[in-house]
């Protein structure tokens, strides 16, 4: 069986394979444009994506939700309403999802589950990994444990892992109890998922995304940050930038943040216009760092998030190549629940974390409506295709290619 995958109808289906396999690594050509096709393997099903089809969805999506978790967290306490923007690591064999969600209470905890595949038969732990700080929880020396006891005190949300040796190192947003829209996004350590280090704020400003490069670069790490602003409606100003930043050292909490952006929107018709921010930490290719993140359009009825990639320049990651084209747009099919089901905010596709298989294979985790965890896939090529052949300018968005080609 295949798996076809319409980027339009954004509909998912299996069809019988009978032919052999074409040789997807050569580029195929329609109308004078490249099409570059890859054959990858998801769970036991091939899948076929394509520029036209960057991601193919599961088609057993979503593959965890709050009624799994619901079923384990059976304390009325810890009863949650949502599973959702999950990092994700492998370890031990397994991967593990360190998934948000929110308690009916309204505070947002960090939990595990692990599977052998990647892909389903996620097994929860049966308490949170991570909740608010208290005393009895880790700090790293020089850490001051009553700040970030205070700072986190409202919820620990959309966590992200970044493998750097046999430590994970995991960034997450922390927002205070009382101050309205305080949140500055904390480093934690671990090297078993079982026992976790708390190190502070990355930065002493309000922002909820950063991500962190895997592996040092010239000597020094780099990370991806999108400060918050003060602008309405969370969009516009240095809501649609994303900047780099050094550090000597991750755990020190020291970082160098560059002053002009690396990417910025803000402006025209793209789906990326009016926000944007670091989605998974970046993984290594031979072409260079690729960046899944996320990006919104304000519309009369709401601010859809989709899915765009970048490629970072592998030895100067200030070097941008942008695609214009989103790689996932929300759907029906990314919050499949029941009837009677929480849905916590509509049209949203929203990633902390991808793998990168050996084959070159992208596995995306991704959460439906801010609701359920799904999983998609795609291949590198497809995204370095995208980024090379159909980008914008990553600071004007001006497109680097052109539409008036395609008349008849």
């Amino acid at each position: 069986m295949t798996i076809e995958h319409s980027f339009l109808s954004r509909a998912t289906k299996l069809i019988p394979t009978i032919a052999a396999p074409r040789d997807c690594d050569a580029p195929r050509v329609h109308g004078g444009w490249p099409m570059i096709s890859k054959e990858v393997m998801l769970k036991d099903h091939r899948v076929t994506v394509d520029l036209n089809c960057p991601v193919a969805r599961f088609p057993d999506n979503p593959v965890l939700t709050a009624k799994e978790v619901n079923q384990v967290w059976q304390d009325p306490g810890l009863q949650v309403t949502t599973v959702h923007n999950a990092g994700v690591a492998l370890h031990g064999g397994d991967t593990v999802m360190l998934f948000r969600s929110h308690l009916r209470c309204g505070v947002s905890v960090l939990g595990i589950a692990r599977s052998s595949n990647g892909v389903d038969g996620w097994r929860v732990e049966p308490r949170p990994a991570m909740t608010p700080a208290t005393e009895g929880d880790a700090f790293a020396p020089g850490t001051d444990a009553r700040a970030l006891i205070e700072n986190e005190s409202g919820s620990v949300e959309d966590p992200r892992i970044t493998q750097i040796g046999d430590t994970y190192y995991i960034t997450y947003s922390a927002y205070h109890a009382t101050v309205k829209n305080r949140v500055r996004v904390s480093l934690a350590t671990t090297r078993d998922f079982s026992h976790f280090v708390r190190h502070g704020p990355v930065l002493q400003r309000d922002m909820r995304n950063v991500v962190i490069f895997p592996e040092p670069i010239g000597g020094r790490y780099a990370g991806l940050f999108r400060p918050n602003d003060t602008t309405g409606g969370e969009v516009g100003g240095i809501y649609a930038e994303i900047k780099l930043g050094w550090t000597s050292s991750v755990e020190s909490n020291r970082w160098e943040i560059q002053p002009e952006p690396v990417m910025k929107t803000g402006a025209g018709p793209s789906a990326f216009s009016d926000k944007i921010g670091p989605g998974a930490p970046p993984f290594r290719t031979d072409k260079g760092w690729l960046s899944v993140f996320h990006g919104v359009r304000t519309t009369m009825d709401g601010g859809p998030y989709v899915l765009g990639v970048a490629l970072h320049d592998l030895a100067n990651p200030a070097r941008v190549k942008m695609s214009s084209i989103p790689i996932l747009f929300p759907s029906r099919a990314d919050c499949r629940v029941e009837e009677s089901a929480y849905t916590h905010v509509p049209q949203v596709v929203f990633t902390c974390g991808v793998v990168r298989r050996d084959d070159g294979s992208v596995l995306i985790y991704y959460s439906g409506n801010d609701t359920v965890m799904n999983v998609g896939v795609t291949h590198e090529d497809v995204l370095i295709a995208l980024c090379e052949s159909y980008g914008q300018d990553p600071l004007t968005g001006h497109l680097k290619y052109d539409i008036g080609g395609y008349r008849s």
